[in-house]
Formats: C-alpha cells, sequence, structure tokens
C-alpha cells in the first residue's frame, strides 16, 4: 500500500496553529478519527502518544513520523499537518518539528506497518519534495506534493 492511498485531502493540513507536542497529537487523532465512525480521537490519542513514550518518533530534520497500531481499525488510514511553527518534538536533533506525518495500522499488520515506514523515510530523506512540503500554501498542494511523490516512488 502506498502512502497516497493512506490520505485523503481532509486529513492533510497546512500551517496548524499549536503550541505543543501533545496539542499536535490531538489535532493529529481528530483528523485520523474523522475518517472512520469506528475510531474515537481519544483512543487515537491514546495509541500515538502509548508510542511516543516509548521514544519519541521525531526523525530530525523538523520530521516526526507519529505512529501506531489500533485494535478494530479495518486499514491503514493517515493523516499530515505542516505546522505554521515548529515545536519541540523530543527529535534527536533537537530541532523544533514543522511536518508531521501521522500513521495507524491495524493491529495485526506488521508487515503492511514497516512497508509504510520504509516508505515514509524515503519521502523524508528526498529534500527536494521536503522542501515543496514546506513551501506549499494551502491543503490542496500539499495533498498533491504527498501523492505525486508516492505515485513515482511506486513506479
Amino acid at each position: 500500500m502506498q502512502i497516497g492511498e493512506l490520505l485523503s485531502l481532509d486529513r492533510v493540513v497546512v500551517d496548524a496553529d499549536v503550541a505543543s507536542k501533545k496539542r499536535t497529537l490531538e489535532l493529529l487523532s481528530g483528523l485520523l478519527s474523522n475518517s472512520s465512525p469506528e475510531l474515537s480521537s481519544n483512543d487515537v490519542f491514546d495509541t500515538l502518544l502509548a508510542r511516543e513514550r516509548l521514544g519519541s518518533t521525531g526523525l530530525g530534520a523538523g520530521v516526526a513520523i507519529p505512529h501506531g497500531r489500533l485494535k478494530g481499525l479495518d486499514k491503514p488510514v493517515a493523516a499530515f499537518a505542516r505546522l505554521h511553527t515548529g515545536i519541540d518534538y523530543d527529535a534527536p536533533d533537537k530541532q523544533p518539528v514543522d511536518l508531521l506525518f501521522a500513521l495507524l495500522v491495524p493491529e495485526e499488520c506488521t508487515d503492511a506497518h514497516l512497508n509504510i515506514l520504509a516508505q515514509l523515510a524515503r519521502l523524508f530523506r528526498d529534500e527536494e519534495t521536503v522542501e515543496q512540503l514546506r513551501a506549499c500554501t494551502d491543503s490542496d498542494s500539499l495533498y498533491r506534493t504527498l501523492t505525486e511523490w508516492s505515485a513515482r516512488d511506486a513506479a
């Protein structure tokens, strides 16, 4: 499954105005829970927070990939937020994070989870695409940039 298939325009936000890691996880939880009626924002938040307690999902260079497994979820789902101002996210390089790709996968979905995380690692190593993500002025262009990268990666 490609990351472009996990997103929808209504789960992509540009210039979100949040000031903390907790508020950012709440924002992403709301976006993810809106994708399926069976998802509760609180359950999603608890899942993402539990993973963060194991170690920060901040990669460095302003990027984080909060993720987790959720019982009862029938397929992987994702949300993307670009923050107006970077926040402290306990990233290994201590740099503020402004790009966050949140991922939820079904509890039993180990291989797909690892494949998607590998794709995300490739995405965020692509400096040109990361620059484009930071330059987007609206959710449409942000979504388009992500899905176009995903299509190129799949080819």
